[in-house]
């Protein structure tokens, strides 16, 4: 099996890169200074050039209008835009297959093509101060009131809330035949009894905070249930293969990006006559910075492929966990070995080493920490074998 990427992905991969390299990196060090921020004008073209290029409807099936680019091809697009720090690579929102499936024709038109186009923008209300990576154990409650259903209960790093026209909310039904399962709900950001209980400062500079939100009988009409009652679990796995598979990809693409700025700078560094490539410490670093990126490269590309050969589901969910939990770790040792390498350079904000050294810590704790990946992995092979688990040889 080849792991080269074929025409169509090659083009839409360079294109991406020249996107980042030419429009997003130049904005890196002034928003690392103004906490995540760049002039609005900047977003909102960002914005406006992703839609332009397809960015925001890659996974969108062809009867919708979309592109449905193959998961490898989305996959190497999602790679470039990791390439870049402080979140400037979330500058567009995506529909996302399973969307597709879960919501009817109406959501459809009404909150998922809208987000294709920049005039909605969504955010995920799921983790809870006692549901982390398990949200199967999430204490906030739906109970239905006639053709409304009020929520109340505590979200915990609700991602980009602030940048949210809408919020996906995932709650247990209180009552009725399916009490006790769980649901998924659209509801307005700032609906009436939606507050902001604390918006923590974290290690890195994003625009895209991450608050704690209390729902206090939050009325949400059953036209804004997503699915059938008790289908929210289904489709916050389906939400968490992708966005696990995703991440791995953005890992890949920080690890290339300081390998080369890593590499650059090791070969214009002088020091007692010579450059720091020519010695042999750096050059280990840099060789097992290498061999990260390969391996998590072809986990991620191969994961991506298994989606498109349409192979067992729940194979898939395990391969996404394999290749998330290999580059979120492998982006870390990379991002430390640069640190190193640029030495007290690499400690400054203005540095690449030192913004991502920051920012892929993170990549092994959300949508399921490294230790829950491995779980996955384990029980998949005790379930189902090792062929089950990462396919045939």
């Amino acid at each position: 099996m080849t792991f080269t990427l074929p025409p169509e992905a090659v083009h839409w991969r360079d294109k991406a890169r020249d996107f980042v390299d030419r429009e997003l990196k130049p904005y890196e060090v002034e928003a690392e200074m103004n906490d995540g921020r760049i002039p609005e004008a900047a977003r909102k073209a960002h914005e406006k050039a992703c839609i332009a290029m397809g960015v925001t409807v890659m996974d969108v099936p062809k009867e919708r209008g979309g592109l449905a680019l193959p998961i490898l091809t989305q996959t190497a697009i999602v790679e470039q835009f990791g390439r870049v720090t402080n979140a400037l690579g979330w500058c567009y929102g995506e529909a996302q297959g399973w969307m597709f499936e879960a919501f009817n024709e109406d959501q459809i038109a009404r909150i998922v093509m809208p987000v294709t186009r920049g005039e909605i923008h969504l955010c995920y209300a799921i983790t809870e101060e006692n549901a982390g990576s398990d949200p199967g154990n999430i204490a906030t409650t739906a109970r239905r009131q006639g053709d409304t259903y009020t929520i109340t209960g505590e979200k915990w790093h609700v991602t980009s809330h602030n940048l949210a026209s809408h919020m996906v909310v995932q709650a247990k039904l209180a009552d009725g035949p399916h009490a006790g399962e769980h649901c998924l709900f659209v509801c307005p950001a700032d609906a009436k009894g939606v507050t902001i209980a604390r918006s923590p400062a974290y290690a890195h500079n994003y625009n895209h905070h991450h608050p704690i939100l209390r729902f206090d009988d939050v009325a949400v009409p059953a036209r804004d249930r997503i699915g059938a009652e008790g289908d929210g679990m289904g489709f916050t796995h389906s939400w968490f293969r992708r966005e696990r598979l995703l991440i791995a990809a953005r890992c890949c693409g920080a690890m290339a990006r300081l390998i080369e700025d890593a590499t650059d700078f090791a070969k214009n560094r002088i020091v007692s006559g010579s450059a720091i490539a020519d010695h042999q410490m750096i050059q280990a670093m840099l060789a097992d910075s290498v061999l990260d990126l390969h391996a998590a490269r072809l986990l991620t590309y191969e994961a991506a492929a298994a989606h498109d050969r349409g192979e067992n589901l729940k194979s898939l969910h395990a391969r996404c966990s394999i290749a998330k939990l290999f580059a979120s770790e492998a982006a870390f040792r990379v991002a430390d070995r640069a640190v190193q390498i640029f030495g007290g350079r690499g400690y400054m904000r203005e540095n690449v080493a030192e913004r991502f050294l920051r920012e892929v810590r993170v990549d092994r704790i959300w949508e399921g920490t490294s230790e829950i990946q491995r779980l996955i992995i384990a029980r998949s092979l005790i379930k189902r074998g090792l062929e089950g688990t990462i396919g045939p040889n």
